[in-house]
């Protein structure tokens, strides 16, 4: 299945202040999971494609970078959402 994502305002917005190597990332992300599908994508470790738990639960990250994660979320109509972007430092973990 072939699905169609959503970059949010929010998210717009946030890929012009993060670095442009981020930015270029996600979009290679979006363009492969609408060609190839989200199955197909999931299946690249390079992404660490994962669902969250807790207070983010039903929604899934990439790792976009060490520092970088993009949270996502699958609406029912089958249209893929971003929500948002963090950048993530190592005393978070």
């Amino acid at each position: 299945m072939i699905n169609k994502v959503v970059l949010t305002k929010r998210i717009q917005k946030e890929l012009l202040i993060v670095p442009t190597y981020i930015a270029i990332k996600l979009k290679a992300w979006v363009l492969d999971v609408e060609t190839r599908g989200l199955e197909e994508v999931r299946k690249i470790p390079g992404y660490h494609d994962e669902p969250l738990k807790g207070t983010r639960q039903g929604e899934r990250s990439i790792r976009l970078s060490r520092s970088y994660r993009a949270i996502y979320e699958i609406k029912d109509n089958g249209i893929i959402e971003f929500v948002s972007l963090k950048e993530i430092h190592k005393h978070e973990y």
